[in-house]
């Protein structure tokens, strides 16, 4: 009797131990997430707080508003008549990104693809770990590489005149983006259940067909998911476009010419701005326009995601 009794009571107090234990992770995890929350929150507000006084205490209200911003085409801050246009720095970022994602995304997921359905375990248990290197190359030296050496075969390729254009810049940033589209898309990829692949073979399909039109679909998902990282990171990279677009605000949609992005923008120039003025306030409204577009792009990729797992499941 007495045994029992103390197995009831171990067994209690064990049904104690998980409860608490179970309660212990699901309030770190909340407390974890309402941190996460919160500090977005605050980095957006202090952003946002440094850029809004443009539109009511500009100390030339007839640049800094939204004619200034969008009804002309020059960046020239720093001038007895400045002028603040947006236009070049939302193009050479837009034209670099085209650049860049062109490359990432063909390569990363054509290598995601052949290193889950093609190549031999061995050989992509070898080659995965080398391209997350690649990864782990700083932007700085990565910046240098495209400076040095990628410039040079650039303009001899193309004879561009100038030296550090938007294409040595998009080169550059395409092979930093390459690791995070290849890894993610290829775990989503290694993901699909083997049943998918085993019904496609019974119906007569070779590897190759197998791989596009069965495995490729059904891991879509993950692979959009991959290019959303990817195109976030082109985006909102500074010191690979810094050291090799050649930081010429231009409005032009040649990728040979010289070109600035707005995080370039950000780092060359906030350092040597008046805290307060408006060269000061626009730099800040430039944040707040990439932290805007980054928060679209990520309510997009969750909306296209939920939606594909709702089409995969059937509900749709």
């Amino acid at each position: 009797m007495s045994i029992q009794s103390g197995e009831r009571r171990y067994g209690a107090s064990r049904s104690r131990w998980f409860l608490w234990r179970e309660r212990l992770i699901e309030t770190t995890i909340a407390v974890c997430s309402a941190m996460t929350i919160l500090s977005v929150f605050l980095i957006l507000l202090s952003i946002v707080r440094e850029a809004i006084p443009i539109f009511f205490t500009a100390e030339d209200p007839a640049s800094a508003n939204f004619g200034g911003f969008f009804g002309q085409i020059v960046w020239q801050p720093v001038s007895d008549n400045p002028r603040y246009s947006l236009l070049p720095l939302i193009l050479g970022t837009a034209k670099i990104t085209v650049i860049a994602m062109s490359v990432a995304v063909p390569i990363g997921v054509l290598a995601a693809l052949f290193s889950a359905e093609f190549a031999p375990r061995w050989v992509g248990e070898i080659v995965k770990p080398f391209v997350e290197l690649l990864a782990g190359i700083p932007s700085v030296v990565m910046g240098f590489f495209a400076l040095i050496i990628l410039a040079s075969i650039v303009q001899t390729l193309t004879g561009a005149v100038a030296r550090l254009n938007a294409l040595n810049a998009g080169l550059a940033l395409g092979l930093a983006i390459i690791p995070v589209i290849y890894s993610v898309s290829e775990d989503a990829l290694r993901a699909v259940p083997n049943n998918l692949r085993e019904a496609s073979l019974a119906l007569g399909c070779n590897n190759w067909k197998t791989a596009v039109h069965a495995v490729l679909p059904a891991a879509s998902s993950g692979i959009f998911a991959s290019i959303v990282l990817g195109l976030g990171r082109a985006v909102g990279e500074t010191m690979v476009v810094l050291m090799a677009s050649g930081n010429a605000a231009l409005v032009s949609w040649n990728p040979l010419d010289t070109t600035r992005t707005m995080s370039a923008t950000i780092a060359a120039e906030m350092g040597e701005v008046v805290v307060g003025g408006d060269h000061y306030r626009i730099l800040f409204l430039i944040g707040v326009i990439l932290f805007g577009f980054t928060m679209i792009l990520n309510i997009l990729a969750g909306w296209y995601l939920s939606t594909m797992k709702r089409r995969l499941s059937g509900e749709v």
